[in-house]
């Protein structure tokens, strides 16, 4: 069985990882650092990529550690960087590039705000000054982060062309319960077939802790699409959800990787296990979970604050 095949034209971000380690749990320091720096290098001893943020605690400084027992092993890096203006961006470089002790990131995730996202969708200096963070060698790709409150923002900058040379791929959320772009946004991302990083891969835990366990879900709308989802899953005869949900993302060719994150060393084996041989989910399970997000971005997501999800 094929993976869905929007067009052949996406060619870019073929270098990643199927599955990227996402560093959040990394910053929690309810944990033991010592535990925290044990998988940070086990990760790193599976060659893949990690994707960090200084948003995430007191992760770049586990991180640091752990790169500075073999720093020939440095993984390469997807880093958030965050601002309403490009001097916010530097500076966010700065602060992440000194915690990492590292002097270039592979791929930065450019979160925009404000006057700096506005310029950017109209195709504004802000273009030609992120281009000119490539060519210092501060950043060797970008992609643009995108939410359903900022959706047409990325939607206008890509219709109009503004992304064209700068922005190499889109990262959002993307799993069974989110799918975080406006439909419109959505159905443009597919037309022109640019690669896409699909962030928390199992939308926050197994789907029937989800659906079952009081305050499993950070937020009541995902119980209540938990309770949608369950079903399919369990009808698709797959055991682990983990597969489930690396196998969704990946069913959809502009799909480059996905992204999750785990403290826990069997639980970041059951993501590997799942990203060595993938086979895409049934065309019957993606179009009912697709058809689901469509309805879900109209009811929920557009109509939401920002960060409320």
């Amino acid at each position: 069985m094929n993976a869905i095949n929007f067009s052949e034209k996406s060619v870019f971000l073929n270098d990643l990882s199927p599955f990227i380690y996402g560093t959040t749990r990394l910053g929690d320091d309810s944990i033991p650092i010592e535990n925290r720096i044990e998988i940070a290098k086990a990760a790193i001893d599976t060659k893949i990529w990690f994707h960090t943020s200084g948003q995430y605690g007191s992760a770049l400084k586990v991180l640091n550690k752990a790169f500075n027992s073999d720093r020939n092993k440095v993984p390469e890096l997807i880093v958030k960087l965050e601002g309403k203006t490009i001097d916010d961006i530097k500076i966010d470089f700065q602060k992440n590039t000194k915690a990492l002790d590292i002097g270039t990131i592979q791929i930065g995730q450019l979160c925009l705000d404000g006057e700096l996202a506005r310029d950017f969708s109209k195709g504004g200096d802000s273009i030609l000054s992120l281009s000119k963070l490539k060519q210092k060698g501060w950043v060797k790709r970008f992609v643009l982060e995108i939410f359903p409150w900022n959706s047409d923002i990325a939607y206008e900058a890509l219709s109009n062309g503004h992304t064209e040379g700068l922005i190499d791929g889109f990262i959002f959320y993307f799993n069974p319960l989110q799918r975080f772009v406006s439909n419109k946004l959505w159905d443009l991302i597919k037309e022109k077939s640019e690669p896409i990083i699909a962030l928390r891969t199992i939308a926050g835990g197994p789907v029937h802790n989800l659906r079952d366990i009081d305050g499993f879900a950070w937020k009541e709308y995902l119980k209540e699409r938990a309770r949608e989802v369950a079903p399919i899953f369990e009808k698709s005869g797959i055991a682990s959800w983990t597969e489930f949900c690396v196998r969704f993302a990946h069913s959809f060719s502009q799909v480059r990787a996905t992204v999750g994150s785990t403290i826990d060393a069997e639980h970041f084996n059951e993501f590997l296990m799942a990203s060595e041989h993938i086979e895409p989910l049934h065309p019957d399970i993606i179009d009912a979970i697709t058809k689901l997000q469509h309805k879900w971005s109209d009811e929920v997501d557009m109509k939401s604050e920002p960060w409320s999800m």
